[in-house]
């Protein structure tokens, strides 16, 4: 029986989301194939070999989500250094959301430790992490998407008031500002004249010290699943009508009045041409197992605008990742069974070659 490690938590914002999709995805193992291993990082870094308390955690004003993972350890949970991970699971499944779990960071370990996981590699992680090299790389292939600018902390605090107006000047307002390297909506502002863009960049800033400042298009907000390695499959699409003015961290996890529709309403050439994008963006950034594409809608001309890529995105049975596999026939277990799947696909096929250095 294989040995699973779910690792969830971490160091990042999203660390509570992050205990919700592990507590999902938990349940949800076929325990006839896998021996689940919950491993738990709190928010200082450590990590700890949890033996029970994640069940039934479904909603973020669960007590547990804040207790689960103590500064020390209690009798539930063991201290764990992380190089003893081949010795405990035979395959990473991590649900870290963010930093340090999306990022490239937590896959660089599993790579030097020699261990099988699922979702991306360590160049992908990084790249799909940082929403401008993301869109730098997207428009390189030709890909579309928003306008947007790049904002520097050093070129920042350099002339503040002149980096104001060179970003006022390309995308004219409303702005939004958005730290490059974080999820969930976490440190995002909409601006909407001169006087309120200094605080959101100053607030963004407390996140990252490269931002990225967009136009805000009138859109809907459209979201695709991609399921693959070398030949990536898409989900049915879907939309998100968040319950307030734009999708922020409490439309996604705290609010009831947060809409999805799956599939989405919209025309067959328009699907069309969201799938074909989402297959092209995922090849761009040699992504592999799994992702969650996100796109703007354009309300006006009906064009449609790659907004960006999450490899670990929520897992919840409630999440819109797995909704939108369900809404194409495949069921939350399965989808966690072709993950670790193509884990498995991507680890053999990289330990197995067999370079002729002779040529």
């Amino acid at each position: 029986m294989t040995a699973l490690g779910i690792i969830f938590g971490g160091k990042s914002e999203e660390h509570e989301v992050s205990v919700l999709s592990a507590s999902s995805v938990l349940g949800a193992i076929d325990r006839t194939k896998y021996a689940p291993v919950p491993i738990g990082i709190n928010k200082d870094g450590r990590w700890f070999l949890i033996a029970e308390g994640l069940a039934g955690i479904e909603k973020l004003d669960d007590p547990r989500v804040k207790t689960l993972i103590p500064s020390g350890a209690g009798d539930a949970r063991r201290a764990l250094n992380p190089g003893d991970l081949p010795a405990l699971i035979d395959f990473a499944f991590p649900v870290l959301h963010g930093p340090y779990g999306e990022d490239g960071k937590i896959q660089g370990l599993f790579e030097m430790l020699g261990l099988p996981y699922g979702g991306c590699g360590v160049t992908a992680s990084a790249l799909a992490m940082d929403k401008i090299f993301t869109r730098e790389l997207w428009l390189r292939a030709g890909l579309p998407v928003c306008r947007h600018a790049v904002l520097r902390r050093c070129a920042y605090a350099a002339d503040p008031a002149g980096e104001r107006d060179r970003v006022a000047r390309a995308l004219g307002y409303p702005i939004f500002v958005k730290p490059a390297n974080l999820g969930s909506s976490v440190g995002i502002g909409k601006v909407r004249d001169a006087d309120a863009l200094p605080r959101a960049i100053e607030r963004a800033f407390l996140y990252d010290d490269r931002l990225i400042l967009e136009e805000a298009v009138d859109c809907r907000e459209l979201e695709v699943g991609v399921l693959g390695n070398a030949k990536p499959a898409v989900s049915a699409v879907g939309e998100i009508v968040p319950a307030t003015e734009f999708y922020d961290y409490d439309s996604k996890y705290r609010s009831d009045a947060t809409k999805l529709f799956i599939p989405a309403d919209v025309s067959r050439e328009t699907a069309a041409t969201t799938e074909a994008l989402a297959k092209k963006a995922y090849i761009a950034l040699n992504a592999a197992g799994f992702a969650r594409i996100d796109f703007f809608l354009d309300r006006k001309s009906g064009a449609v605008l790659l907004n960006e890529i999450n490899t670990i995105p929520g897992f919840t049975a409630y999440s819109m990742f797995p909704l939108l596999w369900r809404e194409a026939g495949v069921a939350y277990e399965v989808l966690i069974e072709r993950i670790i799947g193509l884990g498995y696909e991507r680890y053999y096929a990289e330990n197995n070659r067999e370079p002729n250095h002779a040529r």
